[in-house]
């Protein structure tokens, strides 16, 4: 039985175990797939089984992909790190919070801007106060949350998905493309298909997201999950998000041509514990340096590990959001990381 049998096999027993209706799996060099696998039921209580190119919702994850594409900007002149907010919006300023006012493009793609956490649970703004297509609407949910008090206790870091919205906001107007077709565009450049919103909306025979009691989620357009865009709302098959984090993979070993081996480590790892998209830490059993992420939009589990000094990164993806689910990826993750050196 070869190395990726005998995980799967585990795998598909912890799937089973933690109540995971579809789980995929991969681990990954930057130029090889050492084992990927979507094991299952895209519902859970039917026959659709999984397959390889299934769709799934990134969640926070998104950030990751956000956080490349305002990278790529900078380093085409587009915009700048230091970019401030009202320099592109200044119509905005005289309506918002004076402690906003010097919020950079740095600060809301590195969570250092100190603003108030909001999610899809929020109450407000309501629908009815919100009006526009997806870019419009986005435009007045920021404008609604920079009225709001800001945090006033001091802390390294604010973890707020509206800093991830100002941030798609500033790379739409200054590349003059919306954020979807900025997705879309980084995509056909790295052959992957990114697409936005539950994937079974579009094709029912994709993954539906479960909740915590295994409720399958009837597809539906979520509105509120349109103005968080650039925070937690691309979805994508596994072999697609793959080739996104081989590429993250070769840019750490400086085998990118678009950014250097130093530029790559600073957006993983030039500020403490959350530089450009990604978390890090070392691990304490072994003290490898992990740059990762973690997503949970509701009815789906995401996790990236990525461990440069060993050249592999570990990813998961479950249709399902749960206590129990999230365990049972931590077992799988951490299993695979003992088994390929992590």
């Amino acid at each position: 039985m070869s190395h990726g049998q005998k995980n799967t096999s585990f795998v598909d027993s912890i799937r089973i175990t933690h109540h995971i209706p579809e789980l995929a799996y991969a681990v990954v060099s930057a130029d090889s797939i050492l084992e990927i696998q979507t094991l299952g039921y895209q519902r859970i209580d039917s026959k659709y089984k999984a397959k390889i190119s299934d769709k799934f919702r990134l969640g926070s994850m998104t950030k990751t992909v956000t956080s490349y594409i305002a990278a790529v900007l900078v380093k085409e002149g587009k915009i700048k790190w230091d970019t401030n907010f009202f320099d592109l919006y200044p119509e905005l300023k005289a309506k918002s919070n004076p402690a906003t006012y010097n919020f950079t493009l740095q600060d809301f793609i590195t969570f250092r801007a100190n603003i108030n956490t909001w999610s899809y649970g929020n109450e407000n703004p309501t629908q009815k106060e919100i009006k526009g297509n997806n870019q419009q609407q986005r435009y007045e949910f920021i404008s609604w949350f920079l009225k709001q008090n800001p945090v006033t206790e001091t802390q390294p870091i604010f973890w707020s998905n509206p800093s991830y919205v100002a941030a798609g906001l500033m790379l739409e107007k200054a590349s003059g493309k919306n954020y979807e077709t900025l997705v879309k565009e980084l995509g056909k450049n790295l052959n992957i298909d990114f697409d936005f919103g539950q994937p079974n909306f579009k094709n029912q025979n994709e993954p539906w997201g479960h909740d915590e009691d295994l409720k399958p989620e009837k597809p539906a357009l979520n509105y509120k999950l349109n103005w968080l865009s650039s925070a937690g709302n691309i979805n994508v098959s596994l072999p697609d998000y793959c080739k996104f984090i081989q590429m993250q993979l070769q840019g750490l070993e400086g085998k990118s041509k678009l950014f250097t081996k130093d530029e790559f480590n600073y957006m993983h790892f030039g500020l403490p514990e959350f530089s450009f998209g990604w978390n890090s830490e070392i691990k304490e059993s072994n003290q490898l340096l992990y740059s990762f992420h973690n997503g949970n939009p509701g009815t789906f589990l995401t996790k990236v590990y990525i461990c440069k000094s060993i050249n592999k990164a570990f990813i998961l993806f479950a249709n399902v959001q749960s206590e129990e689910a999230d365990k049972g990826l931590i077992l799988i993750l951490e299993n695979l990381q003992n088994k390929y050196g992590g």
